[in-house]
């Protein structure tokens, strides 16, 4: 893909773990391993964005999980986000999280929630995230805040 893609140049798929390696080996885990436990149970839910031509550009994990911060009947947690830096800001990250809570609330999730990276966080709250910690380390990545959404979004 160039590095000119253009807004809606992507379409959004569910898709197997093993299609999120890549991506998520380049820009989350560099030098360490993929796999994140629970990437193969049952309702772990992959999305991935993927150009025309079948490059994935983004991906993100949903999986239920207690939030550790809210009290929620069905709370999903939000993890392994990652987007190609080439098509960063063109839409393809909203368009994935978009797509994973609609998915979400089709399952009867009431909640979802993630660690997001300090540098994340603007990106969050434009999608309507709110921050709900003081940041914290999450090693070996650096600092991370707390951030959920409620479902549906209104």
């Amino acid at each position: 893909m160039s590095t000119e893609a253009q807004p809606g140049t992507v379409t959004i798929e569910q898709v197997d773990p093993a299609a999120t390696y890549d991506l998520r080996a380049r820009v989350l885990r560099p030098g360490r391993p993929v796999q994140i436990t629970g990437d193969d149970a049952p309702f772990t839910l992959h999305l991935a964005a993927r150009t025309g031509d079948g490059e994935v550009v983004g991906v993100v994990r949903f999986h239920p999980q207690d939030c550790p911060w809210q009290v929620a009947e069905a709370a999903w947690q939000l993890r392994g986000m990652a987007t190609d830096p080439r098509v960063r800001g063109l839409g393809a990250g909203r368009a994935l999280v978009a797509e994973g809570l609609s998915r979400v609330v089709a399952r009867g999730g009431d909640l979802v929630w993630c660690d997001a990276r300090a540098s994340a966080v603007g990106f969050y709250q434009r999608i309507g995230f709110t921050v709900v910690t003081e940041p914290y380390d999450l090693r070996p990545v650096g600092p991370h805040l707390g951030m959920v959404v409620e479902l549906p979004i209104r």
